[in-house]
């Protein structure tokens, strides 16, 4: 399998399909690249290069006990990306994946970047405080917290059905996506689980965002029950500078996997390659 080698020698995991103009895909906690398979497939049969990588501390890649945390994810993207010399990239952001997308730019710069999307992400904060009063509570995130620590693998099946929307009338959501979700989070090491949601939920990427200097799209569902569009892609929207807002009515946090967002956002993310 091909690997990369970060700057404290973890080796992380990426897939590489197709040829052109450079994809990457950041996966959303707690899952791995595979999640991203429907669109890397879609993009690659475009006419473009199509990578995503397993975050540190799950999937194929190594499980550290320490560097679980957005610089050190985004200094782990910035080693995909320089080891396989990548130019004109466009960077794509699912969730805790936005947010490695938005330190990454804060930390490294748009100099090999030519746009971005943010999908379900979780700039600039997630975490209420008084200045970010759209935010959740962090007995949110200590619940989450001790989901993982307990009987993580009932969590991740409870979890899944918030994150795609299944306890929603009409949903079209399958017992085969939400075992999916439980099997890529299982995959994932209990520490580099719990250690992230610290990092998606207490990391302020406001000063990050302010750096995108690049063409950006932001979507986000409105009836995201995990990162709520308030306190995220309605105030990244205002941040990036002639950022792309798109809102899908009904959706959720899942949106790139259920039908009928995913055609949605299918559509909308090969239009804006192209533009």
């Amino acid at each position: 399998m091909p690997f990369v080698t970060a700057k404290d020698g973890t080796q992380i995991f990426y897939k590489d399909w197709g040829s052109g103009q450079p994809v990457v895909f950041s996966h959303g906690w707690p899952l791995t690249a595979d999640a991203w398979d429907p669109q890397l497939q879609l993009v690659a049969d475009h006419g473009f290069r199509a990578i995503a990588h397993d975050r540190r501390g799950g999937g194929r890649s190594g499980q550290t006990w320490d560097g679980n945390n957005l610089d050190t994810y985004a200094d782990d993207l910035a080693a995909v990306i320089e080891s396989l010399d990548l130019h004109d990239v466009v960077l794509v952001g699912h969730s805790t994946g936005g947010g490695e997308v938005a330190r990454y730019i804060g930390r490294h710069g748009t100099g090999r970047v030519a746009k971005a999307v943010l999908q379900s992400a979780i700039p600039p904060l997630m975490l209420k405080t008084a200045a970010n009063p759209e935010g959740l509570p962090v007995d949110v995130f200590d619940k989450i917290r001790a989901g993982v620590a307990g009987d993580r693998s009932q969590f991740y099946q409870d979890l899944s059905e918030s994150f795609y929307g299944a306890n929603r009338p009409g949903n079209q959501v399958s017992q085969g996506i939400r075992d999916a979700f439980w099997l890529w989070s299982m995959s994932v090491g209990i520490k580099g689980a719990h250690d992230c949601v610290k990092a998606f939920s207490e990391t302020d990427t406001t000063e990050d965002l302010r750096k995108f200097d690049i063409p950006t799209l932001i979507v986000h569902g409105d009836d995201d029950q995990i990162v709520p569009f308030v306190a995220s892609a309605e105030k990244s929207s205002k941040i990036v500078k002639g950022a792309i807002l798109k809102v899908y009515p009904g959706a959720p946090h899942g949106l790139a996997m259920v039908a009928p967002y995913n055609d949605t956002f299918n559509k909308d993310l090969l239009d804006f390659l192209k533009s």
